[in-house]
């Protein structure tokens, strides 16, 4: 009987101490948005960006000038036509015609290669910044003795450290495998 009271006191000790413990985690907060935007690196990521995105986007303005005298020029021969030249008239149109097609098909595919570049150098960029950003999170959490960080920008937990996964517990009171 002396030993069931030791273990049943032992019992609620333990379970007590559990409590305690888990009481006593440490939840911290950031707004990493706006520390990834703080960076020294960041800011020259978006320079780099933003000079890259001028260039294509010069690029892509001599196009659309070319296809703007296509356009002109055409209108212009229309404007012109007379019975007299209307064969000659109408078979410039059609290669005019033509050429404004497979110079808009150029325009669109270096349109899509420019935001793929873009897209790319951004991840190129970002990506290492992302990184010191997390470890510089976790380094902060370790030294403070915090069990969760969380993003109040996004409501993502940026750390954690133990706690109780209860996916699985969601997973059965959802009737989910």
């Amino acid at each position: 009987m002396k030993n069931l009271v030791k273990g049943a006191i032992l019992a609620v000790g333990l379970f007590a101490g559990v409590q305690v413990a888990s009481a006593q985690q440490k939840i911290g907060h950031i707004d990493a948005d706006q520390v990834f935007q703080a960076t020294a690196e960041f800011k020259t990521a978006q320079e780099q960006l933003k000079v890259l995105g001028d260039a294509k986007q010069k690029e892509l303005e001599g196009m659309y000038a070319e296809l703007q005298k296509k356009e002109k020029e055409a209108n212009d021969l229309m404007l012109n036509q007379s019975e007299a030249n209307k064969a000659e008239t109408q078979t410039k149109l059609q290669t005019i015609g033509q050429e404004f097609q497979q110079m808009q098909t150029r325009v669109q595919e270096v349109q899509k290669v420019a935001q793929e570049d873009l897209g790319k150098k951004q991840q190129e960029l970002m990506a290492p910044i992302q990184t010191k950003l997390m470890n510089a999170i976790s380094t902060v959490a370790k030294e403070k003795g915090y069990a969760y960080i969380f993003d109040i920008g996004s409501g993502a937990a940026l750390y954690y450290q133990g706690g109780e996964d209860v996916t699985e517990a969601v997973k059965a009171k959802l009737g989910v495998k």
